[in-house]
């Protein structure tokens, strides 16, 4: 099948003319380390906004963005920001802007991720930018930052750039749960090895071009998403959650743990941070009153069941939604997405959280390129307002 092209060849070496170049020349030191993210839905700045596809993959449309940090909507999947947008604003970067918009100041780095993207170019094929055209568009702006910066200076500012990879949920979900076909063709254990074997070779790519610094958000328990629950076939013995989906998460992210480790040792200069999302997430659905939630279960913005239909915004084919009073009550924003109350949190706990729970290096770490990190008493200190990351 022919790709679209996402993108304008005449606008974004605009872009990279007039602030990459100024950038490199102002910086020199590891702390100002830009910051590339590759992705889905859970760090899509508005990349969708820019390309013809569903009302599904898009965020531009109110009540998206409500909580006031942001003048519109956005395209971003919450009521406000994303985990990368406080990761930029604690590496003291300005928000990251999308690889489409045009007008981006792209001198601190760039965001790739598309709403609905998968690792596999099957999943939502047409509709989304996968992740590997998020890696042929990395390589456009490569390419920019040889032709103004020279070779020299381009491969400093991208070896010392920190890359957010947040990947993997549309493949289970949309790709395999929501495929018949693909269930007839694969068995679970079989599926989850070719995502998994494709994000290696991913990851492989952006260190062969250079990337060494690399930071993985884990996949979620995706069978406790509103909408999830709201299709769960057997809600009366599991409590709600669907668990065949929660089992595709957690057996993609103990792979993904074991890759990561087997290439700290083959490739060198390579450095991670990894955290276990999945349960980070789940004791705030199952607790949400322990971390200042009220509801675990239920969308702020849906309809139906644990308001997991999604139809937050009134664009899809079902127009009715329901919104909640106050999104920071909510673990969930929509059938899909937290609100950015969660994502706040664990931007914290990823940026600094200690050695037990964030390793073998934190954001924070990457960013300073501390060469190790050791478990010692200030490391239950977490994130900057000193909450243990849990």
């Amino acid at each position: 099948m022919a790709r679209l092209i996402f993108h304008s060849s005449e606008s974004f070496p605009v872009c990279v003319i007039l602030s990459l170049l100024l950038s490199f020349s102002a910086s020199g030191s590891s702390s100002n380390a830009a910051l590339f993210i590759f992705g889905d839905s859970t760090v899509d700045p508005g990349n969708n906004n820019y390309i013809k596809t569903t009302s599904e993959n898009q965020a531009n449309y109110k009540p998206y963005g409500q909580n006031g940090f942001f003048d519109k909507p956005t395209g971003r999947f919450s009521d406000g920001r994303v985990i990368v947008d406080f990761i930029a604003e604690y590496a003291k970067l300005p928000l990251i802007p999308p690889f489409l918009d045009p007008a981006a100041d792209c001198s601190n780095g760039v965001n790739f991720a598309s709403g609905g993207a998968g690792v596999l170019s099957e999943t939502h094929q047409g509709l989304v930018i996968d992740l590997p055209r998020q890696l042929e568009n990395f390589e456009v702006v490569q390419k920019s930052l040889v032709e103004k910066l020279g070779e020299a200076n381009a491969s400093e500012l991208t070896s010392e750039a920190v890359y957010f990879i947040s990947i993997g949920s549309n493949d289970y979900m949309g790709g395999y749960l929501g495929n018949p076909k693909m269930q007839e063709d694969y068995n679970p254990e079989t599926y989850v090895g070719m995502v998994i074997g494709n994000l290696t070779q991913a990851i492989q790519v952006l260190y062969e071009k250079g990337g060494r610094k690399f930071a993985f958000l884990s996949l979620s328990p995706l069978g406790c998403l509103p909408a999830l629950r709201a299709l769960n076939p057997d809600k009366a013995n599991e409590g709600g959650c669907f668990e065949a989906a929660s089992a595709l998460a957690l057996a993609h992210n103990n792979a993904l743990t074991a890759v990561l480790t087997g290439l700290e040792h083959i490739l060198k200069g390579f450095k991670y941070c990894n955290s276990n999302f999945y349960s980070w997430l789940d004791d705030r659905i199952t607790h949400p009153a322990m971390y200042g939630f009220k509801d675990g279960a239920n969308a702020c913005c849906g309809y139906g069941p644990y308001r997991g239909i999604f139809t937050c915004g009134g664009t899809k084919n079902i127009t009715e939604y329901e919104l909640c009073e106050k999104a920071d009550d909510h673990v969930w924003w929509d059938a899909f997405h937290p609100t950015e109350r969660i994502h706040e949190q664990f931007a914290k706990a990823l940026w600094n959280g200690p050695a037990s729970s964030v390793g073998p290096y934190n954001v924070e770490d990457l960013f300073l390129n501390r060469e190790s990190r050791l478990t010692k008493i200030a490391d239950i200190v977490d994130g900057p307002d000193g909450n243990h990351f849990q």
